[in-house]
């Protein structure tokens, strides 16, 4: 849910290349901010496909060792990140099982993002990974989609209302999206690593 300032048609964008740039530079921030908590910092969501339309909001995803809210909500304060606060930001179900996470926006005024903090090995961080991976591969389904989010966006541009559409045919997509991994033998990516000078905390 966004916060005041985040309040905003829904668009869909064609890929922009600027993108895994904003990235890396916010995955920076965060490794700085975040220091050994951290294990790695993945880009995910739509814009982490090339050639795929989305949303102008980075998604990025921070595994760690176990979800620590008080230290990690602090810790990411500090740099001006926002903890969202609804219970769908608390903890989702993926593969049959519930899972903890923490969602921050940016700080007011910066570049839109979600920060998703997820513990390591659980099911909702490998779901997130396998979306991005299976889309990066996949082109007819990359380009499905796009159209498809475009198609919603125009039609349905309120935030709450597109999500509420668009889960169902996420779960579509992930289908297919694990009948690739069995396929392709795929397994869970190294996330970006955590930069030498990252401060131990």
């Amino acid at each position: 849910m966004p916060f005041a300032d985040e309040v905003a048609p829904v668009a869909v964008l064609e890929y922009q290349p600027q993108w895994p740039v904003d990235f890396e530079r916010l995955a920076g921030e965060l490794y700085r901010a975040l220091g050994s908590e951290a294990r790695a910092i993945d880009h995910i969501g739509s814009t982490s496909v090339p050639g795929l339309a989305a949303k102008d909001c980075v998604d990025i995803q921070v595994r760690v060792a176990a979800i620590r809210e008080a230290r990690q909500v602090g810790l990411l304060a500090a740099i001006g990140f926002r903890c969202r606060p609804e219970p769908w930001n608390r903890a989702e179900v993926s593969g049959g099982q519930e899972c903890r996470k923490l969602v921050f926006a940016p700080p007011v005024g910066a570049r839109r993002c979600n920060v998703h903090l997820r513990r390591e090995g659980d099911p909702n961080c490998r779901y997130a990974l396998l979306f991005r991976d299976y889309l990066r591969a996949d082109e007819a389904a990359r380009q499905q989609w796009g159209a498809f989010k475009r198609r919603l966006a125009l039609s349905v541009p309120d935030l709450l209302d597109n999500g509420q559409i668009k889960a169902p045919a996420t779960e579509i997509l992930m289908s297919a999206a694990e009948r690739w991994a069995v396929a392709t033998g795929w397994q869970l990516p190294p996330g970006r690593p955590a930069p030498r000078t990252s401060p131990a905390i």
